[in-house]
């Protein structure tokens, strides 16, 4: 087999961005569907739940009852705490009992996910450890959901440091990295909640980091054509949908790249 014929990595980056994350299911069915095989994959916040799920080796199928029968009474667990309004142990039960009580290092293919840690300010990337645990950090935003401590960390939300983990997946190894950016910036909140004013103020933060975060990927999706609201978890099929689209107009792009590497 000559230096040629060899074939390039492949890495997945799967952003932020609430309900509206159920995009990256689609961006898996259309790259599945092409044969295109994912070698590593990194995520931040609702990319980090999409990400393990497709390393436990759910599939592409199951993941979308998953989503279809996602509620918010499945995850909302009001709690009085001064730290945030919803504990996060539902969700991080649910998570685990998806998970099949996996630990990050034995997902294959490898999946990585970040948090941000509040005492150092710091991007932590996770490579092992309970998927749950991990990926409740992950998602929590902050404000909203309690923290997760972890040794002498205090996490939050992923997508405070790294709205799209790139970096995260070059640094695993990939030689071309297809990034999913799923915010979507609104320019209309008429009188929002807390949750959508900290959503909205997650998405300016992540749309000024991203402008500074010149290494993006090689290939860049944006699902999100629409105003749908983070919160909104009824619209899975059409956010599905959107993934897909999106991932099947720059197809021919991505399938020469991978043609192309040298």
């Amino acid at each position: 087999m000559s230096m040629g014929a060899k074939k390039p990595t492949i890495g997945l980056a799967l952003g932020s961005g609430g309900a509206r994350g159920f995009a990256h299911i689609g961006v898996l069915k259309t790259l599945t569907e092409a044969g295109v095989h994912i070698d590593y994959l990194a995520g931040s916040s609702m990319g980090a739940l999409v990400a393990t799920m497709y390393g436990v080796g759910h599939s592409v199928e199951t993941m979308e009852i998953f989503a279809k029968h996602f509620k918010r009474k499945y995850y909302l667990d009001f709690t009085v705490s001064k730290q945030g309004l919803i504990a996060g142990q539902k969700i991080e039960s649910l998570i685990r009992l998806l998970a099949k009580r996996k630990k990050l290092e034995s997902l294959f293919p490898p999946v990585q996910v970040v948090a941000t840690d509040l005492l150092s300010g710091q991007k932590v990337v996770m490579t092992k450890g309970d998927v749950a645990k991990a990926v409740r950090a992950s998602l929590s935003i902050p404000g909203i959901f309690v923290p997760v401590q972890r040794d002498g960390q205090l996490l939050v939300d992923g997508g405070v440091v790294e709205r799209v983990p790139v970096s995260v997946v070059r640094q695993m190894g990939a030689d071309i990295v297809i990034a999913v950016d799923v915010s979507f910036f609104r320019t209309t909140l008429t009188s929002p909640s807390i949750y959508e004013i900290l959503m909205q103020t997650m998405d300016v933060m992540g749309r000024e980091l991203a402008r500074k975060q010149e290494h993006a990927g090689d290939i860049l999706l944006r699902p999100i054509l629409k105003h749908s609201s983070p919160l909104d978890f009824s619209e899975t099929d059409q956010l599905i949908k959107q993934g897909a689209d999106a991932c099947r107009q720059q197809l021919p792009g991505i399938l020469k790249l991978i043609d192309q590497w040298r």
